[in-house]
């Protein structure tokens, strides 16, 4: 009978969850299948590791229970087991906010920098929609917006933005959101269109907290 006592083994286990998260690449493949499930390939091409790399990524996250696998054919789908994952990295988000120096500082010179007025929360948003008063951008790939989006959003990804601007309406204020609080792409789409003179905002967080919270989606 093993002399180590059941909590030590438990901490074990949990020590083991926290080291599959510690790793910049896992994180990021985290926020892609949080989007919805994917194959290996394109978790691969949307985070620019090579196949074999984000495979061995995967492969340890897996392991931990952070996520499951399907095989279809020659491809494997992975996707989270549920939504307590993205509560962890939540954790890990709001942990590094308020305590690490290196945290703040880049939220203060990427992110601050690029968003001065205060971003909209899921509930005042949803008011709004439910208005009418705003127009909602999914800023995320069409493959991402296909597979759920926030109810009337429009999929204007970045790299759209530019020759589409003129499908907005300018006296209308524009809420962006992508794939979580730091998705870059939300930052930079709310930047060009407030250098165009709209009035534009990002939600607070992403499509998968958005759906998290149990708000409607449409896909």
């Amino acid at each position: 009978m093993s002399s180590v006592s059941p909590k030590r083994l438990l901490f074990r286990q949990f020590a083991a969850i926290a080291k599959a998260v510690a790793h910049e690449h896992r994180l990021e493949l985290l926020e892609a299948m949080a989007q919805g499930e994917r194959s290996v390939e394109v978790l691969a091409e949307r985070t620019g590791l090579s196949l074999a790399n984000a495979s061995h990524h995967l492969q340890q996250m897996r392991r931990a229970g952070l996520i499951e696998a399907r095989r279809e054919g020659k491809y494997i789908f992975h996707r989270i087991t549920d939504d307590t994952v993205l509560d962890l990295v939540a954790s890990l988000t709001r942990i590094g906010e308020r305590n690490v120096a290196e945290v703040s500082q880049i939220v203060r010179t990427y992110f601050d920098a690029r968003d001065r007025m205060e971003p909209v929360s899921r509930t005042e948003l949803k008011a709004r929609m439910k208005a009418g008063l705003v127009q909602v951008l999914d800023v995320r790939p069409a493959d991402e917006f296909a597979m759920g989006h926030l109810p009337g959003a429009i999929n204007m990804p970045l790299d759209q933005l530019k020759k589409r601007l003129s499908s907005l309406d300018p006296a209308v204020e524009i809420v962006a959101y992508c794939r979580g609080p730091y998705c870059v792409l939300s930052f930079e789409t709310v930047a060009i269109l407030r250098k165009k003179g709209f009035t534009a905002r990002r939600l607070e967080d992403g499509m998968p907290e958005w759906r998290a919270a149990g708000l409607p989606v449409e896909t």
